[in-house]
Order: C-alpha cells, then sequence, then structure tokens
C-alpha cells in the first residue's frame, strides 16, 4: 500500500471555522484540526452581516497551515449567500440569516404564491431564514443591489469561486434555498418569477464531487484539485453518518442546529410532508435528506454568552454537571418558538416561555440548560415519530453525529425520550464527509456504502440504551400540552 492519500476538509460553521486534514490510507481515516478561527458576525446600522472577507483570510490561512495536501473541499452552513455584480465583485457583505430582515417575509411570499405551491415546486421545510425570504426582503424594500445583480453564489460557492474563479453552486446547498426545485434538478423559474425574484441570478448547479479546478495561481497553493463536497455542511455530517443499513435508521446532526432525519432515494413531497414541515434536501451519493431543522445547541451557546456579559463564565463542562443535578421536567419549551431564533438574552426568554405555558423556571444556569437539554430532546422525538408517519418505516435507531454526540447527558435523553437506541459518533462527522466525498472523487472510494465502512473502521462510537422511558412519555403529553 502507499502513502496514505492528503486530504483537506475546510468546514464554515456559524460560531467558528477549521481547516481539518485527514490522511487516508485506503482502509482507515483519521484527521486532525490544523487551524481554527472565529465566526463573527458583524452588525452594521442595525443589520446583521457576516464577515466574508475575514473568513476567506482565514480560510487561505488554514490552507497554508495544512501543508501540501492531494485535494481541499469547503462545507457552510446553508441559505445564506452573497451577490455578485457582473465584473464579478461582490456587491455587499453577506447578511445574517438571523437578521430581522425576514421577519413577515414568508407571509408576504404567500400572497403571490400560495403556501402549498412553494412547498410542491422546492419541498423545503418553511422557516423565515431560508434564501427565498431572504431574497423577497431584498425585492420588496426594492434594494439596489437586485437590479445590479449578476450573480447569486451560495457562501462555500462563493469562497470557492474567490479560491479557484469557477461559479457553481453545488446540489445539496442549493436545495436549501427554497428555491431550487429537487424533482426537476433546476432552480424554480416559475415560482421565482411570480415572486419577483429574478431567475437570471441563479446559475450553473453541480453535483458533490465535482472538480472545481486548482486554486487561482496568484495565491501560491501547490496544483491541489479543489472538490465540492456536499458544500451544506449537514449533507457532508449525514455522509458520514455510520449506518450499517440506513432504511431503518434516524440521524441527529447535532450543533448549531440541530438536524434530525432519514435518507431516502426520491424527494417525499406530499401534503402529509407539508403538514408535518419536513424538508427536502440533496444529498450525497444520489440521496435526498427528509428532515426538519430543529433548534440546537445555539441555544446554550446564547445562554453562555448572556451569563458570561454578567460576569458568570460557565464551562461547559459546568453547564452538564449542574443540568445533570437539576430536577427534572421543571419545565419545557417549544426550543423552535421564533422569539429564540434572533440573538439576545435567550435565558431571559426561556424563563418567559417557561412561564407562559404555566412551569415557572427559576433563571438558574443548571435548570436552563436541563430545560433546554430535554425540551430538545422531546421535539427529537416529536420528529422521529413525524418522520415514521409519513414516510411509514419503523425507525429502529437513532443516529448522533457532531458536536453534540460529545453530550453524553443529550445523548441519553435522547435515547430515552425517543424510546430508541442512540448510536453516538463520530464527533467530526462534517469533516470526515467532507475527506470521503474527495476520496469518492479521487476514485479511492467507490460508494457511500464503501465510505460508511471507511467510518465505521476509523471511529470509536458509544451506544446509548433507553432508560426512563415511561418518564419521558409523561414528560410528551406535557410537553403537547404546553405548546399547543
Amino acid at each position: 500500500m502507499g502513502a496514505a492519500k492528503r486530504f483537506l476538509a475546510v468546514d464554515l460553521g456559524a460560531e467558528s471555522g477549521r481547516t481539518v486534514l485527514g490522511l487516508f490510507d485506503g482502509e482507515r481515516l483519521t484527521v486532525e484540526e490544523t487551524h481554527r478561527f472565529p465566526n463573527r458576525p458583524v452588525e452594521v446600522a442595525g443589520t446583521l452581516h457576516w464577515d466574508a472577507l475575514r473568513l476567506y483570510a482565514d480560510l487561505l490561512d488554514g490552507v497554508r497551515a495544512a501543508g501540501s495536501v492531494d485535494s481541499m473541499g469547503i462545507d457552510t452552513w446553508g441559505v445564506d449567500f452573497g451577490l455578485l455584480d457582473r465584473a464579478g465583485h461582490l456587491l455587499g457583505n453577506p447578511v445574517h440569516y438571523r437578521d430581522r430582515r425576514t421577519a413577515g417575509m414568508p407571509e408576504e411570499a404567500f400572497r403571490h404564491v400560495p403556501r402549498e405551491e412553494i412547498y410542491e415546486r422546492t419541498g423545503i421545510q418553511f422557516m423565515p431564514i431560508n434564501t427565498l425570504y431572504q431574497l423577497m426582503a431584498l425585492v420588496t424594500s426594492r434594494d439596489p443591489q437586485v437590479e445590479a445583480a449578476d450573480r447569486l453564489l451560495t457562501m462555500p460557492a462563493l469562497l470557492a469561486y474567490w479560491l479557484t474563479g469557477a461559479r457553481a453552486d453545488e446540489f445539496t446547498d442549493a436545495t436549501t434555498t427554497q428555491c431550487y426545485d429537487p424533482r426537476t434538478r433546476a432552480w424554480a423559474a416559475g415560482m421565482l418569477e411570480k415572486l419577483g425574484i429574478p431567475v437570471r441570478i441563479f446559475g450553473d448547479v453541480v453535483q458533490p464531487g465535482t472538480d472545481l479546478g486548482v486554486p487561482r495561481a496568484e495565491l501560491g497553493f501547490s496544483a491541489m484539485r479543489v472538490i465540492a463536497p456536499g458544500t451544506h455542511d449537514t449533507a457532508s455530517a449525514v455522509a458520514a453518518v455510520p449506518f450499517e443499513s440506513n432504511e431503518h435508521a434516524a440521524y441527529i446532526s447535532s450543533g448549531t442546529w440541530s438536524l434530525v432525519g432519514m435518507e431516502i432515494r426520491q424527494p417525499l413531497i406530499s401534503r402529509e410532508a407539508l403538514e408535518a414541515n419536513l424538508t427536502n434536501e440533496g444529498g450525497v451519493g444520489g440521496t435526498f435528506r427528509l428532515l426538519k431543522n430543529v433548534m440546537g445547541l445555539w441555544l446554550l451557546q446564547e445562554c453562555r454568552r448572556a451569563w458570561s456579559a454578567k460576569g458568570a463564565d460557565l464551562p461547559y463542562d459546568e453547564l452538564l454537571r449542574l443540568a445533570a443535578s437539576a430536577p427534572p421536567f421543571a419545565a419545557l419549551i417549544d426550543p423552535d418558538d421564533e422569539r429564540l431564533l434572533r440573538p439576545g438574552d435567550i435565558p431571559a426568554r426561556i424563563v418567559e416561555l417557561s412561564a407562559e405555558s404555566g412551569q415557572p423556571l427559576r433563571p438558574e444556569p443548571g435548570e436552563i440548560a436541563r430545560c433546554i437539554f430535554e425540551s430538545l430532546a422531546l421535539k427529537y422525538r416529536r420528529t422521529v415519530d413525524q418522520l415514521e408517519r409519513v414516510t411509514g418505516v419503523h425507525l429502529r435507531t437513532v443516529h448522533v453525529v457532531g458536536g453534540g454526540s460529545s453530550n453524553r447527558l443529550l445523548c441519553q435523553m435522547t435515547a430515552d425520550a425517543c424510546g430508541r437506541p442512540v448510536v453516538a459518533g463520530p464527533i467530526e462527522a462534517t469533516a470526515i464527509g467532507n475527506i470521503l466525498v474527495q476520496a469518492m472523487a479521487l476514485g479511492l472510494v467507490s460508494t457511500l456504502e464503501q465510505a460508511r465502512e471507511v467510518v465505521r473502521r476509523s471511529v470509536a462510537l458509544e451506544t446509548y440504551e433507553p432508560k426512563s422511558t415511561h418518564e419521558w412519555d409523561v414528560a410528551s403529553h406535557m410537553e403537547q400540552r404546553s405548546w399547543a
């Protein structure tokens, strides 16, 4: 066997970015983080922006830190984008999906195109953060960027364009926009025209594993290939879920958001899926991700930020200890309540929501953290049950990947709430999936199933068996009353 191949995953999340070096010997994959940097949004004149140029500079630093590699791939969060003019220049700083400009935009869209028709065309969950409603905000405010725009590029495509000069949105990220028709494999032009969104700004969509070329010569990198992985970070994470069989298993990609879903071969766009508000996003290897976006550990991240601002700097380990010893089921909230979407004093909002449902919650960090974990676990249970009802498939196991897979308390709560074994790991699912799609593109791995065999050989997994399921059944009834 020859020398191990060297791959680089550039993984940009809503809180931070990093570069991860992967060494693949044909059987096993080892990964090592080589560079990490913060991703801090910047508010200017009341609008929340991503600092895209800073992210690109940090990305380049990470590529340099990794040394010589055979290929690299970029993945980021979904829905956000940049607009280019005819000369290829960025028209304005990309706006953060948590910005307030999308307030009321879904309802504005429904005035022109019925909700049912939007779902029929796109199969995507209705969330105010979607690209569609960000574009509606530009159109309704008559923002001059719309007239000047020649091309929309999703965030990973924008960074890859600056790196290589190739303008190509990738399938898994394009599907998150709610502007793409997954059945025709094309932008939903008729729907966009009815909404006044110019179709001319949408360009080519390529499949995961597409070779985008080499970095621009002036950057001074070696002649590595730049591969489009599943450029939506969840698509890369799901590619690394170590399913032995994906037919009867659900997954939770647990990080800033929790993506709760299952893998299917064709989009499932039906009245039942619409009523459950499930999304059909593109996957790797000809798959689709039937899932729901659930507010994730961002709630805890924002709580930590609020407590730190008041002088209480609480490490995650300490919060987990406090949560484990807090009274169970003191209060339950809907983690997807829109009041929890925007940055701010999340602990106070959680206390307010619990009081509204008649479950007064003390503003203690341990009790708030436990409320978050229990509420998330019950939302996972509800979503898994919805997936079973909509598909008619019995889901026997839940795989948890990403940073949340190391949260032992939440993993056990998820097993108990869902009444199913939880298989936790890999933590580095997004980077591993990114790298394995690159390996597939270079012919070192043949299929998605083989890629998952590599994951099982390379990563230690932990299984959590359900225990106190009766208590969670009772809590589920209480939750349904409080969310009604």
